[in-house]
């Protein structure tokens, strides 16, 4: 494990409200982190608890909301909100990272090198971006103010979990969180798993 990193962002976190959804009853935390605003959707009792389920899902609108096939976001937005929704406790944590980080703009940007011969890796680099952006500092502010003292994620994503830990959040174990491709995503979903060393075992059968 690597060493931990001291966090100096300010966070502040607002009381709950009540938060019934087609997924499961919640809770829905909101965070300002000084920059961004974030929410943190929560089952049942987690303050004081260890192993929590947890996923974090960093904003995609063009999944999200309007149901692109571009990507597995949506889709693995609802399988968690779903999951969690049936468990005692349970947390998803909904980021303001859309594109990876690069903000919507640069994300269509990026679709239009994408729809050119690029991948998702070669459009970002070619806008001047690394091939992932997001930062997961807000993310451990958010567990700690809810008092989580360790957590399960559900994650395909080895350096999300790599972060999560450097940034002081024991992390038990990963739950896989692999959504079936489609004939659009397939491109996508290769690049993570071969360029962004994403834990997925789909992509081959649906690219044949």
């Amino acid at each position: 494990m690597g060493a931990v990193i001291k966090l100096d962002r300010r966070i502040i976190m607002l009381d709950p409200v009540d938060l019934p959804t087609r997924f499961g009853h919640f809770r829905l935390f909101g965070f300002d982190d000084g920059g961004q605003e974030h929410v943190a959707v929560v089952r049942g009792n987690v303050a004081g608890e260890s192993e929590v389920p947890m996923r974090i899902h960093s904003e995609c609108l063009t999944g999200d909301a309007l149901g692109s096939l571009r990507c597995d976001c949506r889709e693995q937005l609802e399988a968690s909100l779903s999951a969690i929704g049936a468990m005692e406790r349970g947390i998803v944590l909904y980021l303001r990272q859309e594109g990876r980080g690069i903000g919507l703009l640069n994300k269509l940007r990026a679709y239009k090198l994408q729809e050119q011969g690029l991948d998702t890796v070669e459009a970002n680099r070619a806008l001047g971006f690394p091939d992932d952006a997001r930062d997961y500092r807000v993310a451990a502010s958010m567990l700690r103010e809810l008092d989580v003292t360790s957590v399960a994620v559900m994650t395909n994503n080895p350096n999300k979990v790599a972060q999560l830990e450097a940034h002081g959040v024991p992390v038990t174990r990963r739950i896989p969180h692999e959504m079936p491709p489609n004939p659009h995503n397939c491109r996508y979903l290769a690049t993570k798993a071969a360029r962004s060393g994403h834990l997925l075992t789909l992509v081959g059968a649906a690219a044949k």
